[in-house]
């Protein structure tokens, strides 16, 4: 027998569960099995997911296969029917000790249902796991779970469920025990951050929480947020932005298009000019910040002059860090019987964008070169400033430290120290 592999796919919160279930399993006594973590926020994603169990069944010949995430959650049947798998379980459930009682191999091979995976909508908790010191360098922690919107071209809620919150307390508690470990940086991450405390007593904000981390976490050196939704962006988070140093100058944006017919048939809760407008409040509150923002190309219906909004958003804005997402139809979403872009088209336009970030990020690290930033280290030669951007060492260096180091150019998309 031996210890499960785990494979991760998508984005940071899965990459927090997997931490997660990597305990309830050895807890449990899992053994000679194969977890697939998957993601469901593309048709690409879906497609890459049944290819990695594929592999992963191929290199570890009579294990168990275990698949779960947010495709697990949305599509059960799709990993049902693949011959490798030997089970499928549901989002909720993959943090469920009692999940992972009933997952001990070879003993659950035909012995229960393959499929284990209920409606994501009735759950109300928030999840009750807790890691503490995910990630060598950089502790993340979960404050929040799932959403409330219903973008047309999402199916992240369906695999997610409805917003539910972390209580501050709890919150708090955790990240003292990872600056008590060590711990110089903690980022805050959620499937829609800036919708916790929704579903809280008195109904705080995500202000209201890094304000209350930042008085009574005193010893924490550095915490960032992960993405946002600017449109939520309260008075608190902008006050946190203006005036507390500890608070990083690093804000990713749910921004999805720049154009205000396609954010409308997107279902989005912004328009361009609200955009614009929270990134030159931002900027005038914090001049050093730095934008990292998600935008999707190839929308259907989008024209020429609509794509070319977005590409205007890219300076307007003064976006560094872009995730470009081709459009990629999600089968019962609103958007995928909307008349489609040509593929041809959506992976030019997306190349373009793509070819825009990267005019941003060298423009960024240009303006950076001779000055002296504080930078956290990841590995013997990588660090990050506070501004996010990725540094590289000549000689090797402590991981995990805080250090000032003089940047003397930039190469390949990071900064040289």
């Amino acid at each position: 027998m031996t210890a499960p592999v785990f494979a991760t796919l998508g984005c940071r919160l899965n990459a927090y569960e997997t931490e997660a279930m990597k305990e309830l399993a050895a807890q449990a006594g899992v053994q000679n099995a194969v977890v697939v973590n998957t993601c469901a926020v593309t048709a690409e994603a879906v497609r890459k997911a049944k290819q990695e169990i594929r592999k992963l069944a191929r290199e570890n010949p009579g294990a168990s296969i275990i698949v779960t995430g947010c495709a697990a959650q949305t599509e059960p049947e799709t990993f049902s029917a693949m011959s490798e798998v030997t089970k499928v379980v549901g989002n909720h459930e993959k943090m469920q000790a009692d999940t992972w009682a009933g997952l001990r191999a070879p003993d659950l091979i035909g012995e229960t249902e393959k499929v284990l995976v209920d409606d994501i909508m009735s759950v109300k908790e928030t999840a009750g796991h807790l890691i503490d010191g995910f990630g060598r360098h950089r502790a993340y922690v979960q404050v929040q779970n799932g959403c409330d919107h219903r973008c047309t071209f999402c199916i992240i809620p369906y695999g997610r469920g409805n917003s539910r919150s972390v209580p501050a307390g709890v919150v708090i508690e955790q990240i003292k025990r990872l600056v008590d470990k060590g711990f110089n940086e903690v980022v805050l991450t959620g499937v829609d951050l800036t919708s916790w405390g929704a579903d809280l007593p008195a109904t705080p904000r995500l202000g209201d929480l890094v304000m209350r981390i930042l008085r009574l976490v005193p010893d924490l050196p550095r915490l960032r947020i992960s993405s946002i939704d600017s449109i939520e962006a309260d008075e608190n988070l902008m006050l946190a932005i203006a005036t507390e140093p500890r608070l990083m100058p690093h804000l990713h944006l749910s921004l999805q298009h720049g154009d205000d017919m396609i954010l409308k048939r997107m279902k989005r809760r912004h328009l361009r000019d609200d955009a614009i407008a929270f990134c030159e409040e931002a900027r005038r509150l914090r001049p050093e910040i730095v934008f990292g923002a998600d935008i999707i190309a190839g929308f259907p219906t989008e024209t020429e002059d609509m794509f070319t909004n977005s590409l205007k958003l890219v300076e307007e804005c003064g976006l560094t860090f872009l995730h470009v997402f081709p459009y990629s139809a999600r089968k019962g979403t609103p958007a995928a019987r909307m008349p489609a872009v040509k593929g041809p088209l959506i992976k030019e336009r997306a190349a373009r964008l793509r070819a825009a970030g990267d005019l941003a990020l060298t423009a960024h690290l240009d303006t950076q070169v001779g000055l002296t930033r504080r930078v956290l280290t990841e590995g013997p030669r990588l660090g990050r400033t506070e501004g996010f951007a990725e540094v590289s060492f000549d000689t090797d260096q402590p991981e995990g430290s805080l250090m000032d180091v003089r940047i003397i150019g930039q190469a390949s998309g990071r900064l040289l120290a």
